[in-house]
């Protein structure tokens, strides 16, 4: 039992030690393609960026699969990365597209693209009326509100003429 733990042990270190030997030898991530914004409506304008090309390295950036086609990138003066931009046509479906982009040195690196047909970052705010049936039946016209408030006092007259009546004994 001891020796197959060993063993285990063992071959789980050379796995680690391995996969520590193909790591980068720096923090940062290289062999990305940065999409932003990651979601887009059609029509919108995208740009991609990436530190894998190098300080000096332009890059070939192809967006076929959203039907933008290709694109140039150039070398950037923020922290040695290559951009470049395209247009997501009016026509694209929704999805998720892969976006690459081939470093002059022949490293490719990819990215994700999702197509959306309402963007989170476009808020719609309600516009018009609530139609609830309370207040502004009339409107603002002062004739129709004279006559509103006319027909209100003979109505209120007439049933204080009636009560009165009805009071005294006289009947209807």
């Amino acid at each position: 039992m001891r020796r197959t733990a060993r063993m285990l042990t063992g071959t789980a270190l050379a796995v680690a030690a391995a996969g520590l030997a193909t790591a980068p030898a720096y923090g940062g991530e290289t062999g990305r393609l940065e999409v932003f914004p990651s979601t887009v409506v059609p029509g919108a304008g995208v740009t991609v960026n990436t530190a894998a090309c190098g300080a000096a390295a332009a890059a070939a950036g192809d967006a076929s699969a959203v039907g933008a086609g290709t694109f140039p990138l150039a070398p950037s003066a923020h922290e040695n990365d290559a951009i470049g931009q395209f247009r997501v046509p009016p026509s694209a479906q929704p999805g998720t597209y892969e976006i690459v982009a081939q470093c002059a040195g022949g490293k490719q690196v990819t990215g994700d693209l999702m197509v959306t047909l309402t963007s989170a970052r476009e808020q719609v705010q309600p516009r018009g009326l609530v139609k609830t049936g309370v207040g502004g039946a009339l409107g603002t016209d002062p004739v129709q509100t004279a006559a509103g408030v006319a027909a209100l006092a003979v109505a209120a007259a007439g049933g204080t003429w009636l009560l009165h009546r009805r009071a005294r004994g006289d009947g209807i």
